[in-house]
């Protein structure tokens, strides 16, 4: 049976979320999911579909939404999202079997709707509506779908075909995709096709899926390289990965990582002492999953009023460790070796490569394997006492430095207030 797709979205999600709590129409009401104690340049997460209609985008800053308009400034509360997306996902859970969903993100997310058709005796359209209906009843969230003959025409539905029909449900094949949508600009409304990849096919002349088609390969793989390939399938509607192919995936190597945003721009000292508390964080990641790591990552990104750019780098261990005395002690070394110390510091990313097994520790010959051993008994009982009584719950001095933020970020989910 040919396959068939939906990609189902709930309408601005974090903004409908707060108008359902408040028992307001978002398309009657406008309201702004932000934290203005961030200042007039915080990001408003979400916006209401009623603020969208008169010319404000989503995702905008706080200080670019006109002065005369009034609205309903929200808090975020992250816990709050993810509890209403659990409870869409049990209900599309009562229609569909967890193997044909692919949960894309909070808002999100991918169903294989073919043997389903014959199951409810529906049509497409009619069956993306029973499930928009069942959430629309329960949580008063509005959803919009693109359904598509593969996975990229359901998602191309969704995102640029769903916004401009009454019923809100955009439908594709590789044939109506390539006679509406082939000479759609500008071409970044495409799934994957950011401003840089724009940026590189208009030095060759190409601004929108059908010039991608008449631009010989070769020149493609030249300059995108592997990632061409999907280019290539994309501009012609073709996408062969299915669902299944997708949560059967496994990568052929893992690794735990860490990133922030800080509050405001950091000094090079100031940007170490957050290092050590992200390390010490991941460390216990690695303890509780009885994991260890031989090869560690760190990215720096500057502030963009002292010119922006970005540093950093990798280092290979000579031992397979989970200890956090090492992997500090490594950090701080890749840190001094990498980052400049003259420049004001506004991100921080981390990563505990290649991570295995604790099977597969290893040390050399000048490792106190006892010391080791202690401290990883410490590393089990921190983990404990905060499962049981909560992430602040226990803490280091350094986590008390006037710019450590650990035990803020302790309060956040994705760096946005958790209630």
């Amino acid at each position: 049976m040919k396959k068939v797709y939906m990609c189902i979205d709930l309408k601005t999600f974090f903004a409908s979320v707060e108008c359902s709590e408040r028992k307001l129409d978002p398309f009657k009401t406008n309201l702004v999911v932000a934290d203005p104690s961030r200042g007039k340049g915080a990001l408003c997460l979400a916006i209401t579909p009623k603020m969208k209609a008169i010319g404000i985008r989503n995702r905008c800053r706080i200080f670019e939404i006109p002065k005369e308009v009034e609205y309903i400034t929200a808090l975020p509360r992250m816990n709050l999202y993810m509890d209403y997306s659990a409870k869409i996902y049990e209900i599309y859970l009562r229609y569909v079997s967890e193997k044909d969903i692919h949960v894309y993100s909070i808002d999100e997310c991918f169903i294989d709707m073919t043997s389903y058709l014959r199951l409810y005796n529906k049509k497409p359209k009619e069956f993306a509506q029973m499930l928009m209906n069942a959430v629309m009843e329960e949580t008063n969230i509005t959803a919009t779908a693109g359904i598509g003959t593969n996975l990229y025409l359901a998602k191309i539905a969704l995102d640029i075909i769903s916004k401009h029909v009454p019923d809100n449900i955009g439908m594709l094949t590789e044939k109506t995709y390539q006679k509406y949508l082939w000479h759609h600009t500008p071409i970044t409304d495409f799934w994957h096709v950011g401003i840089g990849t724009a940026n590189r096919l208009a030095k060759l002349g190409i601004q929108d899926m059908y010039g991608i088609t008449m631009c010989p390969e070769e020149t493609l793989y030249k300059i995108f390289g592997i990632n061409a390939e999907y280019i290539i399938d994309h501009a012609w509607g073709r996408e062969p990965t299915t669902i299944a192919q997708i949560k059967a995936y496994a990568p052929s190597s893992n690794s735990i990582s860490n990133s922030q945003v800080l509050f405001e721009d950091y000094s090079y000292q100031d940007a170490l002492l957050v290092v050590k508390e992200m390390v010490e964080l991941n460390t216990q990641r690695l303890v509780k999953h009885h994991l260890v790591t031989d090869r560690i990552s760190l990215y720096i990104g500057y502030s963009r009023d002292d010119g922006g750019g970005a540093s950093g780098g990798q280092m290979k261990l000579t031992v397979r460790t989970n200890s956090n005395r090492i992997l500090i002690k490594e950090f701080i070394d890749l840190y001094h070796r990498k980052v400049a110390s003259n420049r004001l510091i506004r991100q921080i990313g981390i990563s505990f490569c290649d991570v295995l097994d604790e099977y597969y520790e290893s040390y050399d010959l000048f490792t106190n394997i006892d010391e080791i051993e202690e401290e990883r008994n410490l590393q089990l009982a921190i983990i404990e006492i905060k499962e049981k009584f909560g992430k602040n719950a226990i803490f280091k001095g350094m986590n008390k430095l006037e710019k450590a933020t650990t035990i803020k970020r302790n309060t956040l989910v994705g760096g946005h207030n958790a209630n």
